[in-house]
This record gives structure tokens, C-alpha cells and sequence, in this order.
């Protein structure tokens, strides 16, 4: 037996649980996906990664607003669906919405619920030097992100590793185990367990204030937030031009072996772009001036040098 399927997501991310749910054989009724809107350079209106996806694959799209209209959710039961799987869709869901296919509505959330509910669970499990994190299917209730748990995968947050990196690595795991946990419904054999009342924290969406690196902190904080900001929307500081400021992003870093010695954070202590921190050092390896691709370290030296001695604002 297959399943009618409402599928519910919007950036890259979900893409790869869509392309799972249609080789699995489901029958996926209807997309739900955020409207096209400005973005890049020229501002140009653009169609989210699903909405791509689904039109590629003859698949209906419907993007509302938002659910408020009595019209959008009267089209919302009219597909008659199985269950809905939402995946990054980027709206909060009214109980009408979750009640309205028949076996419920079930999430792939990208951490070890309860820890990093909400929008930016992978970069911020880096952030805060998390040593695993994983992928969940969760069955949706009203609440952000509290619903009972269906399956699980972990995986392990290794010392370099970039929030680019592992979104790519729990998208596949997510796709994976949302086809599992479709063939279970079907047979009524899904599992659900109430997730734990103790270790919930947030993961509130990036802040622009946030990506500013702040040298004034141990080298393996500012590594960490380094690598979780990697590749989007990217930690950066700034540093003297002609006299003026000019923001420069860092993708890649890592704790230096060398002490810092006396140096004031911030500051560049040789051509190798290791930098003094308010505890040990970094050493910046991939770096990315505005309007630039990005640049090894010593691509970047040979085109733009930071001498020893340059403070890092």
C-alpha cells in the first residue's frame, strides 16, 4: 500500500526527503512550499529549492501565505491525504492544519530533541561545541518542536566539521529515515515516545549581530562559531583598506598549536594567518573578500597579505 503524501518544505535541505518520498513509491498529492521571493545581488524572484524539485517533477505546488485564510485550509484537507511530512517548510502550523491528514503530520527536525528546538538547530549545535547531534522524525503537535519522537539517527559533530557539511550529511540521513518511518505508518507500526522534559534549549534563528567574530574569546569558541556560521551566512571581521573598513569572511579555522604569547586578541602573529585569542590561537585557512570566491590561505595572502602585527577588528 502506498501513502497520499502532502510534502512540506522549502530550502535545499528538504529537497533530498522529496526526491526519497516519490522513490518509495508514495503518492505525493500536493506541495506545500514558501512562495517565490527577492534574492541575490539583483534581487530577482526566485523559486525555492522544493518548489524547483516538484514543478520538475509534475508535482502540484501551492504556496500560501499562510494558513489564516479559511479558503487555504479548506484546499489543505481537500487533498484527503494519508499524513504530511514537513521538512524546513518555514511557517508554524495551526491545529487545523495538523489535524487534518489522517495519520497526522510528521517531521524530520535536524537535532537530538529536546536540545535545539526551533530554526537554526545544525549551526548552533556547532556553536556550542556539541560532540553529536542527529537527525529526528517527529510526530507534530501544537507546540515548537514538542511532539513525540518516531525514530531516530545520530551522528557525530568531528572537530572540523562545518554547518555546511553536516546540513548535507543529515539532509541524506533525514530522507533515509523518513521513508522508514512512512513504511511503518503504513502497517501501524510507527513508534512514538514523548521526548524528555529535561535538556531543552533553543536554537533561535542567526542574528546578524552574531556573525561578527569576537576574537576576545578561547580559540576553540572562535573556532566553533567560525565553523557553524560556514558556509552561510558566514563569520567575518574586518580589517583597514585604504582606510576604511572592509568585512572579510572566514570559512575555514582551527586551533593553532603555537601559543599566542602577549599579543592583544585580534591580532596576526605571522604569514601562516594565525591569529591571538583571549585563549590560545587560530589559524584562519579559508578566507572570502566581499564579491570574491573563497580562498585557500595562501591564495588569499598572495592576493590580499595580512602582515604580523595587523589587529583584526
Amino acid at each position: 500500500m502506498t501513502l497520499r503524501i502532502i510534502f512540506m518544505g522549502t530550502p535545499d535541505f528538504s529537497v533530498p526527503v522529496l526526491n526519497a518520498i516519490v522513490a518509495a513509491g508514495h503518492e505525493v498529492v500536493a506541495v506545500y512550499t514558501q512562495p517565490p521571493r527577492p534574492a541575490g545581488r539583483g534581487m530577482e524572484v526566485v523559486k525555492s529549492p522544493v518548489q524547483c524539485a516538484a514543478e520538475a517533477r509534475g508535482l502540484a505546488v501551492f504556496s500560501p501565505v499562510d494558513f489564516k485564510d479559511e479558503a487555504a485550509r479548506t484546499a489543505f484537507g481537500a487533498h484527503q491525504a494519508d499524513a504530511a511530512v514537513v521538512v524546513a517548510y518555514g511557517l508554524i502550523l495551526p491545529l487545523a492544519i495538523l489535524t487534518a491528514p489522517r495519520l497526522g503530520c510528521f517531521n524530520v527536525h535536524a537535532s537530538l530533541l529536546p536540545r535545539w528546538r526551533g530554526a537554526a538547530p545544525i549551526q548552533r549545535a556547532i556553536m556550542a561545541g556539541d560532540a553529536a547531534t542527529g537527525v529526528m522524525v517527529m510526530r507534530m503537535e501544537k507546540g515548537l518542536d514538542t511532539g513525540p519522537i518516531c525514530l531516530t539517527h545520530e551522528i557525530a559533530i568531528g572537530p572540523e566539521l562545518t554547518a555546511g557539511e553536516l546540513h548535507d550529511q543529515l539532509s541524506v540521513a533525514g530522507a533515509s529515515l523518513m521513508t522508514t518511518a512512512l513504511g511503518l505508518l503504513e502497517t501501524g507500526a510507527l513508534p512514538s515516545v514523548a521526548q524528555a522534559t529535561e535538556g531543552v534549549t533553543y536554537a533561535a534563528k542567526i542574528g546578524k549581530f552574531e556573525t561578527k567574530i569576537g576574537f576576545n574569546r578561547s580559540a576553540g569558541v572562535v573556532a566553533d562559531h567560525i565553523r557553524g556560521l560556514s558556509p552561510s551566512p558566514g563569520a567575518w571581521f574586518s580589517v583597514l583598506v585604504a582606510g576604511r573598513p572592509e568585512r572579510i569572511k572566514v570559512l575555514r579555522a582551527a586551533r593553532a598549536g603555537q601559543p599566542r604569547g602577549e599579543a592583544e586578541p585580534g591580532t596576526v602573529l605571522d604569514d601562516r594567518l594565525t591569529v591571538a585569542c583571549a585563549e590560545g590561537a587560530i589559524e584562519l585557512l579559508e578566507l572570502q573578500r566581499a564579491g570574491k570566491r573563497p580562498a585557500s590561505r595562501d591564495e588569499f595572502q598572495r592576493g590580499f597579505r595580512l602582515m604580523p602585527g595587523t589587529q583584526l577588528d
